[in-house]
Order: structure tokens, then C-alpha cells, then sequence
């Protein structure tokens, strides 16, 4: 399954495929008789949301539920039957879904080292994929899934699911047709009361969790007691600490925003302030992207909640005539002197993300964050976090997207693989 070795110039030239992403091409019906549309659910952590989502979409129905852990797998199965009156079936190892000709799409709500790996064999047994955000764990996965999408004609969306808000989608209409002028710069942030993590020690694995699985492409590591089942997410192997997990949402608001794909320059400051423990990423971010004629920041502090606005997180752009302000609770227009002229809200219905893939797999819409379009917005974190790692500014061709020789970034760039699990395209 080991995937050819990538030349050194495919390798540094890392983000040039954005430009040349192509459409899917006709529309793709579901297979299932009725246009009816069958889902198997991969994670059942995160994916409970996702079980929620796709079965308040008419005609949709979840055939298999997936986890390495039997009790989550049981307990959505259970949840499921009470909900629809129907059974699905309880799989541990997600690749007999890909078997199975009933499904129609898998949606990944897996941890971040499974999203590009499952994506990529989904594609390839033709299934159409939903997958959360980050959607990969490293640029050059990004790379594969799209090429994996475009090859094999597939619907793939990412779980950035403020894209499909109706508020959201309001405002980023008033924010392109003027309201604010010409908008020159967004700032954004993340603000949370997390914990300490503490110590993992060595422990033997639970009886219900299959943890070779877990791992899945990751390179083996030992069994700790403090990792699974969230805990790997501020650890580099598994994860991209905060970047990967909650900046996705928010530096996809803002790219969108103003208009913009690649930056010309990375930088990133920060660190593990508040807890001394096992994680390995930061808690405390500044993260500067520079498009050259506008800026995007995005400033993060996950173990202390005070934020701008009395908003956890948010997006503000500014521009010629005062700025918009863009929460989960709302939007504000506030003008140069600081008084609102304008605002709004809306509610969040996260499930009209899920609607709107079944609906682009009945050839009804256009998916409101095509794989392509969402990795433009994950490789600002993949960036970001590669800026941190090497602590470095990251210089990059405006024209190409790829890095500037630089060594120590291009050996992030990719990620190594348990024997047989490379991803091929």
C-alpha cells in the first residue's frame, strides 16, 4: 500500500495544487434505490454529532456505526435504533464499510492522523466522504486528498460548519458587497478554560478498545492512560494541538472573508504556559498570515477564558468604514468611531452542513466546503504550526504557494507511516 516515493519537487512545492483544482464534473447520484442516501460513521465520539446531523436530512439513513471502542459503537447503535426504529450495523474496523456496496458515504470523525488515510480508501471504493475538520494532519496529506477526490469523482466535504450557517453566509455577503469598504486585515481568536492533562503512565489496554486500530497509519507507540480519547489531540504524532483543532472554524471564516488563498509569509509565536504535563503543543498562540495587500492573526489562550468582545471565539474585520464583528451569537457592524450601525442574528444549525453533502450528492448543490477550498484554510494551521515547530518565519511564493528553501519546514511537510498504511492515490 506504500505510496512512490514524491520528488523533491513535488515535496517543496507544497501548496501549488490549490490553483489548479479542478470541478468534480456531472453531477453524482447515490446508488441507493429512491435516492435515498446510506452513511456509515467512523468515531463515534465527535460522531454523534454527526449521527444527529445526517438523520434530520430526509431520506438519509446510517447503515453502519464504526469505533475502536465496542461501547461507543453499542451505544450510537442503541441511540440509532431508538431514534429511526432501524438497527444499523456495529463494525470495529472501518474498512468493511468500504466493502460494503450498501453505503454510500463515510463520514470520518475519527482523531486527525485517520481524517486523510480514511478519506483517501474511502474515495478509492468510491464512497462519497465527509470528514472533519482538520481534514489532514499534514500539508502533504492535504495534497493526496484532494488528488484522491478529483481521481476517483467524489463528493468530499469538511466539517467546517460555519460555511452552511445562514448567519454566517449573510454576512459574508454584506461583508463582499461593501459594507465595510475595502477590508484590509481579520483578527481572530480562540478562548477556552482547559485543564492540565497530567501524566501518562503505561497501562495495559482496555479490554474494549482495540488500540492497534486506534493508531491505525500512525507509527506504533505505547499504550498511556491519558491519551485516549481527546488527549491526543495536543500531541504532535496524533494531533495539531489548537491551530489544527479550533483554527480551522476560525481562519476559514476569515480567508473567506477577505478573499484571500496564500500567504506570502507565516509566523508564530507562543507556548505550554499554564500547565507543565504531557502536552506538547501550545496553549498560548499569536499566529500572523501576511496575503500581501491584507493580513489575517489569530490568537489563541485555551486555558484562560477572558476574551475580546465577551466572545470565547469570533472574527473581526476590519477595513475602510469601521469593521464587522462576526460571533457565534451574532454579527455588528461598528463604525471608525466605535458605535454599531448595524446588527444581527441568526440561529446555528450546524446540521445544514450535513444536509447540504447529501444534497450535493444527489447533484442538488454545490458543496458549501469542497475538500480543495477547506484544506486552503487547514494549511494556514499546518503553516502555522510548522512555523512554531521550527520557530522560524515561513516564507513562501505568492504565485506557486510553495515554501521558500527552508529545510527544517519542508521535513514537516509530511509524516511518517505504520508499515502498509502510506496512503495511495
Amino acid at each position: 500500500m506504500d505510496f512512490p516515493a514524491v520528488s523533491r519537487r513535488r515535496f517543496v512545492c507544497g501548496v501549488a495544487w490549490f490553483a489548479a483544482s479542478t470541478a468534480l464534473g456531472p453531477t453524482l447520484r447515490a446508488r441507493s434505490p429512491g435516492n435515498r442516501v446510506v452513511v456509515g460513521v467512523m468515531g463515534l465520539h465527535r460522531g454523534k454529532a454527526h449521527l444527529e446531523g445526517f438523520l434530520t436530512v430526509p431520506g438519509c439513513e446510517i447503515g453502519t456505526v464504526c469505533d475502536v471502542d465496542r461501547r461507543a459503537a453499542a451505544e450510537a447503535a442503541e441511540w440509532v435504533e431508538k431514534k429511526t426504529g432501524r438497527r444499523p450495523r456495529e463494525v470495529v474496523d472501518f474498512r468493511r464499510m468500504l466493502d460494503d456496496p450498501s453505503i454510500d458515504a463515510i463520514s470520518v470523525a475519527a482523531p486527525n492522523h485517520w481524517h486523510a488515510p480514511a478519506t483517501i480508501l474511502a474515495c478509492d471504493a468510491g464512497k462519497h466522504v465527509y470528514v472533519e475538520k482538520p481534514g489532514s494532519h499534514t500539508p502533504r496529506e492535504a495534497q493526496w486528498m484532494v488528488a484522491a477526490a478529483r481521481k476517483h469523482r467524489r463528493r468530499v466535504q469538511m466539517g467546517n460548519q460555519r460555511r452552511s450557517w445562514t448567519m454566517v453566509r449573510e454576512v459574508m455577503d454584506l461583508l463582499h458587497g461593501g459594507i465595510i469598504g475595502k477590508a484590509h486585515a481579520a483578527r481572530s481568536w480562540y478562548h477556552a478554560d482547559r485543564t492540565g492533562i497530567g501524566h501518562g503512565r503505561p497501562a495495559p489496554v482496555p479490554d474494549w478498545l482495540d488500540y492497534s486500530l486506534w493508531q491505525g497509519p500512525a507509527p506504533e507507540r505505547p499504550y498511556l492512560d491519558n491519551v485516549v480519547h481527546y488527549n491526543w489531540h495536543w500531541r504532535w504524532h496524533w494531533g495539531g494541538g489548537e491551530l489544527a483543532n479550533n483554527g480551522p472554524h476560525f481562519l476559514d471564516l476569515a480567508r473567506w472573508g477577505l478573499g484571500v488563498d496564500r500567504p506570502v509569509r507565516v509566523s508564530c509565536t507562543g507556548g505550554r504556559h499554564y500547565f507543565q504535563d504531557d502536552q506538547e503543543t501550545p496553549d498560548t498562540i499569536m499566529a500572523a498570515f501576511d496575503f500581501g495587500t491584507s493580513q489575517i492573526t489569530w490568537e489563541c489562550h485555551s486555558c484562560n477564558p477572558r476574551a475580546p468582545h465577551g466572545a470565547g471565539v469570533g472574527v473581526e474585520f476590519l477595513g475602510e468604514g469601521g469593521s464587522l464583528l462576526l460571533l457565534d451569537s451574532g454579527w455588528k457592524h461598528v463604525d471608525a468611531k466605535g458605535r454599531i450601525v448595524r446588527e444581527g442574528q441568526a440561529p446555528r444549525r450546524d446540521a445544514d452542513h450535513f444536509a447540504n453533502f447529501i444534497q450535493a450528492i444527489r447533484g442538488e448543490a454545490h458543496l458549501n466546503s469542497e475538500i480543495a477550498e477547506g484544506q486552503k484554510s487547514t494549511l494556514l494551521c499546518h503553516l502555522g504550526n510548522i512555523a512554531w515547530r521550527t520557530g522560524r518565519t515561513l516564507h513562501l511564493d505568492p504565485a506557486s504557494g510553495s515554501l521558500r528553501k527552508d529545510r527544517a519546514a519542508e521535513a514537516l511537510w509530511g509524516r511518517e507511516y505504520r508499515k502498509g498504511w502510506r496512503p495511495r492515490v
